[in-house]
């Protein structure tokens, strides 16, 4: 009987890092465009500054984004990701399908019934 083979670690870590909490968004807001602070934050919504601080420093840290802070009164700091977070942009994508495909839309029950006859017939 062979032995089952724990998952890649590789692709575990790269699960647990684009699955936290928020880290989605932040990563598809910036897919748009480089953004300050307060941008992303609105945004993204009712995240809490702590959360977001915490997040993009883990994704600055990550190389996925880079933090430039500019020399002006009052100081301005902009956010945009690498080429290493521009490559997580058709996963970001993929996702955004398929939650458009598959997930029903907020204050629905479930996903239309059209949407799965499609799948299923």
């Amino acid at each position: 009987m062979a032995e089952d083979k724990p998952m890649c670690t590789r692709y575990q870590q790269a699960a647990n890092l684009i699955s936290k909490r928020w880290t989605p968004l932040i990563l598809k807001v910036l897919l748009l465009r480089p953004c300050h602070y307060s941008e992303i934050a609105r945004m993204v919504g009712h995240i809490s500054d702590r959360v977001l601080s915490i997040r993009l420093r883990e994704l600055e840290e990550q190389e996925i984004i880079k933090r430039t802070v500019f020399n002006e009164i009052p100081v301005r700091v902009e956010y945009e990701l690498t080429a290493k977070g521009q490559a997580l942009s058709e996963v970001v994508e993929a996702i955004e399908r398929w939650g458009a495909e598959w997930l029903p839309k907020p204050g629905e029950d479930s996903t239309p019934q059209k949407d799965v006859q499609q799948k299923t017939g």
